[in-house]
């Protein structure tokens, strides 16, 4: 049976980078605090918290005096810094480039609009880590939409500026955006701010998902990521499969199958793709 890995899937470059400097840490501190999760992964997880790093959460942080803390990718709001500034902690900033990014130009934009009465836009998932860190640098004050049913919370005879979460659905943000165009009856500019190395990987897996019987899509099932790219998979190939480890693997899948494809999330590490593809090459085989 042909068992082929996905060279396209796995963790992005921004995971990738904050994944090597957990690793580079913890081999030199004696403790490493991660606020958040690292990835929306169990396993890469698991795999870092054995090396000595410790998840922790934002409700810890008044507890924090003269530790390490590391951003995770996602970013955080200027609030979390001044409070682990202010017990002498020592910020490991791990936040993804293209979010730092984004979270400066949200800043700006915050700072321009007040002046004009106008309104900044979030178009992300409420209570995402990243729309969080976002709407922080407006001071808690922008609209955060993840629908067209939200688009009641703007006034269109204001000014309004949009910008959207990193990994939001393309195809949507751009709904969004057209009917927010119609509407207004005052200025608008919209920034396309969705990371295309997340993006581009529909249309990608559209493509790998019919070249093979089954698919397994391996990914951590917290991820949303994780959810819209199986769903990609799902829609091409109906023998797609969600696994979030090999254990998960029902053997019955293949019955009839004479290739397999491995894919994951951009939080899904390439050590666990392989052990997804080492596993069924074994059982498969006995």
């Amino acid at each position: 049976m042909l068992i082929q890995i996905d060279t396209h899937s796995g963790f992005c470059f921004g995971v990738q980078k904050a994944i090597l400097k957990v690793e580079e840490l913890v081999s030199k501190e004696d403790a490493l605090n991660c606020l958040g999760e690292i990835v929306h992964n169990h396993e890469e997880v698991e795999r870092l918290t054995q090396m000595g790093m410790k998840t922790v959460a934002n409700s810890e942080l008044t507890a924090f005096k003269g530790e390490s803390v590391l951003i995770r990718t996602h970013g955080e709001p200027p609030s979390t810094y001044a409070a682990l500034k202010s017990n002498n902690n020592t910020i490991i900033d791990a936040t993804c480039p293209v979010v730092l990014k984004l979270q400066t130009r949200v800043k700006n934009s915050s700072i321009s609009l007040e002046k004009e009465n106008g309104q900044l836009v979030i178009f992300g998932k409420k209570g995402h880590a990243e729309v969080i860190g976002l709407n922080g640098q407006t001071g808690n004050t922008a609209i955060v939409i993840s629908s067209l049913a939200d688009l009641s919370e703007i006034e269109f005879d204001r000014p309004i500026e949009l910008y959207s979460q990193t990994t939001m659905p393309l195809d949507q943000f751009y709904e969004i955006s057209a009917e927010i165009k119609q509407r207004a009856k005052s200025k608008v500019l919209i920034h396309d701010t969705i990371c295309r190395q997340v993006s581009n990987r529909v249309p990608h897996l559209k493509e790998f998902s019919t070249l093979f019987d089954v698919i397994l899509f391996v990914s951590g099932k917290n991820s949303s990521n994780g959810k819209l790219l199986f769903e990609v998979c799902k829609n091409m190939n109906p023998q797609s499969y969600f696994v979030s480890s090999p254990d998960e693997i029902d053997i019955t899948w293949f019955q009839n199958a004479n290739s397999v494809g491995i894919c994951g999330a951009t939080s899904t590490p390439q050590w666990l793709m392989e052990n997804v593809k080492q596993y069924l090459t074994t059982t498969l085989a006995s």
